[in-house]
């Protein structure tokens, strides 16, 4: 079996929020998120997301997909659904990945600041860039 993998697999992680969404960027190949930005939740979001996923090389996007722990929606999830929905309209893959807490994790770890949500924002992508990881078949899978 030959697998084809593209190089320079730029992603996006999002943290949304209904005052703030954080911005994580993963690195070219793809395995480590670093926090980016935290932009207002204001009607330019979405052009906002868009023009730093250009300015990026984007090739996918990740919202967290926050839920209650029951794992029913909570009061944001249809906010957060329209907003991957309109990202695809623009013609960007969205994923989502679900997360717990993301911005209390990222607090602990650097105290309250004003880049909190973009932190929360590379706990998402990172633990989807882990998942990815794992799943994908070892190098020694492939040459068998």
């Amino acid at each position: 079996m030959i697998l084809c993998y593209r190089i320079g697999m730029r992603l996006i992680g999002i943290d949304y929020g209904t005052k703030r969404v954080g911005l994580a960027v993963s690195d070219e190949a793809g395995h480590f998120a670093l926090p980016r930005t935290v932009i207002a939740n204001t009607p330019t979001l979405l052009a906002e997301v868009c023009k730093i996923a250009i300015d990026e090389g984007v090739q996918e996007i990740i919202i967290g997909e926050s839920r209650q722990y029951d794992m029913s929606a909570n009061r944001i999830l249809p906010e957060i659904l329209a907003f991957k929905q309109a990202l695809e309209e623009g013609g960007l893959k969205v994923h989502l990945e679900l997360e717990f807490m993301t911005s209390v994790q990222a607090g602990r770890w650097q105290g309250k600041t004003d880049k909190l949500d973009a932190s929360a924002a590379a706990i998402i992508l990172q633990s989807f860039l882990d998942r990815r990881a794992q799943a994908a078949p070892s190098k020694d899978e492939d040459q068998n």
